[in-house]
């Protein structure tokens, strides 16, 4: 099947009728300046060749991969309604963020390993049985099976009560699943690089906590990997965009925030950089290896342009 183009008729038809409610859920989900070229030249495309492939038992798993803050849930967000709206396909997200650790759970690991492992988003802080687990339900779930999908709140750094999940209804035609090292494999350790940053350079000079997080990479991560269907990636530029784009992001979520002692937790530039710090020797293999395996690429540019690098042939 040949991707779709942009200016195939369907896909400009599909765009007008599309538009309206595209712009409105970008309006509701606090994202602004989002370009009419995204929806067009990206959410458009992609929904139809999602919808064109071969109907099967099971949902289709996609991972969305790619650096902090690059764009991987918002897409997902559109690609959801799009397939709602217009096709009638079922379709659910979530992310890898929803199976971090309970803090308390990190703080056991940051006294027996390394203190580093109480900081939320490298591999070794998730739990990934649970999100495999949940994947199992999704596919042999019956009209009225019932999936509780797990939630985790950024500015409380825990997991949210089971009572405020989300509950899926049955079995879904597409599952999106973003992830910002989804598809990775660990790094050799022959060539292990020294510190990457200052956070290593003050924290980590022997690389016991990267180390060991490497090793975890290796383990049920890789179970999980291996069921995807499909691997997309959006890559930056370089790391200093994905610093930026992890900040946008912060302020986009404070902007959903209602509650004002949540509101507190937002961290300010200099917290987030520092945070980004933890991921990003990963990072560097991510933007580095993950194309050469993905199913798609999407590249975005300073000026969040998105464009399509790489697609099914």
């Amino acid at each position: 099947m040949e991707f779709p183009r942009p200016s195939d008729q369907f896909c400009e038809d599909l765009f007008e009728i599309s538009l309206p409610f595209l712009r409105d859920h970008a309006e509701r989900l606090k994202i602004e300046s989002i370009s009419t070229g995204f929806f067009q030249d990206i959410v458009i495309p992609l929904g139809v060749y999602l919808n064109l492939l071969p109907q099967k038992e099971k949902p289709y798993l996609i991972c969305f991969s790619g650096g902090q803050g690059s764009g991987k849930t918002t897409l997902s967000h559109f690609l959801q309604l799009l397939l709602r709206k217009a096709y009638g396909r079922s379709a659910l997200g979530f992310s890898i963020d929803d199976l971090y650790k309970t803090k308390e759970d990190r703080k056991r690991l940051a006294k027996d390993i390394h203190p580093l492992c109480e900081v939320r988003g490298v591999p070794g802080t998730h739990d990934i049985p649970v999100g495999l687990k949940v994947l199992d339900s999704l596919f042999s779930a019956r009209p009225s099976t019932l999936t509780p999908i797990p939630a985790f709140s950024k500015p409380l750094d825990e997991r949210k009560p089971q009572s405020a999940w989300q509950v899926y209804e049955g079995r879904p035609d597409y599952i999106f699943f973003d992830a910002w090292f989804g598809g990775a494999k660990p790094l050799p350790g022959k060539d292990w690089k020294p510190p990457m940053n200052l956070l290593e350079l003050k924290e980590d000079p022997d690389g016991l906590w990267s180390k060991w997080s490497n090793k975890e990479l290796a383990g049920d991560y890789q179970r999980l990997f291996n069921r995807f269907d499909l691997l997309l990636m959006i890559k930056l530029p370089n790391m200093d965009d994905i610093y930026h784009s992890r900040w946008l992001q912060e302020q986009t979520l404070a902007k959903t925030l209602t509650d004002a002692e949540l509101h507190k937790k937002i961290m300010t530039r200099k917290e987030v950089e520092h945070f980004v710090m933890h991921y990003e020797r990963l990072t560097h293999y991510v933007q580095e290896k993950i194309p050469d395996i993905a199913d798609f690429v999407i590249t975005r540019d300073k000026r969040f342009n998105y464009r399509f690098s790489k697609v099914p042939e």
